[in-house]
């Protein structure tokens, strides 16, 4: 099925090579993070009879004034990249082309077919604060209406079962999950690495550095992008903690601002 994030198998192929796989457990038994984000993109891509990067500019991008968003970045924007980091065994921080475990090529293809709704978009601080005021905004930013309040309010409810939510094994007892982010339901029990804030708020974690979260409680969006890749070994011996000071940091001084 090729890579987590930059695939090189086409999209029929890659439908094909998915439902070939066994099911871990029976439908509605546990929650498994996995490729049903991607497989909906490439549904929605087949519906609108165009690709899932034209289908999210018209629809999304656009509207909302993210010019720098997108599957590929045009070569005269490319200068403007951001590096992805980890670290060697030694601990000290160097500079990585691709992402951990084959996931990523050095440079996606401008012609590159497959377009995963999971990942693989680029953006920039701007476009993504003007996505996540979505959250904290009842569907709309700055006039522009994307969702209705009933659509938000259904896509950022917990749809998880107890049994769904013990077997859950991204998300902590704090948590829910709506229709693509995590819901806080116990701000005491959430882990504010996956998505903190009081009742209500929503978000998710990234792989490479990117975290996100909005709380509409207090009207407050956190989008931390620290482009830092640890490996799991890493994390045991505590390298690369330091830098999610940054995101407790935040929760507790959003959670002071008077309301």
């Amino acid at each position: 099925m090729g890579g987590e994030v930059d695939s090189y198998v086409s999209p029929d192929d890659w439908i094909a090579g998915l439902a070939a796989l066994p099911l871990i457990d029976g439908p509605g038994i546990g929650f498994h993070y996995g490729h049903s984000t991607d497989l909906l993109g490439l549904l929605l891509a087949r519906i609108e009879e165009a690709p899932l990067g034209e289908i999210l500019k018209r629809r999304i991008f656009d509207p909302l004034g993210m010019q720098d968003t997108g599957f590929t970045v045009p070569r005269e924007k490319r200068d403007r990249r951001a590096g992805m980091y980890g670290f060697d065994e030694a601990g000290r921080l160097i500079k990585r082309l691709t992402a951990t475990g084959h996931s990523t090529l050095p440079e996606r293809p401008e012609d590159m077919k497959y377009e995963g709704g999971g990942g693989g978009l680029w953006s920039t601080l701007d476009d993504y604060l003007a996505f996540a005021r979505i959250f904290v905004g009842a569907g709309a930013v700055d006039g522009v209406r994307l969702l209705r309040p009933e659509t938000l309010t259904l896509m950022t409810s917990n749809h998880l079962t107890e049994r769904q939510r013990g077997s859950a094994s991204l998300l902590s007892s704090g948590h829910g999950f709506g229709l693509g982010v995590a819901v806080v339901l116990d701000p005491e029990k959430a882990d504010p690495i996956i998505c903190g804030g009081g009742g209500g708020s929503v978000g998710w974690p990234g792989a490479w550095g990117g975290w996100w979260q909005a709380n509409p409680r207090d009207n407050s969006v956190l989008i931390f992008l620290a482009h830092n890749m640890v490996e799991l070994n890493q994390f045991a011996q505590g390298i690369g903690f330091g830098v999610f000071d940054s995101i407790l940091r935040f929760q507790s001084l959003a959670s002071s601002l008077p309301r």
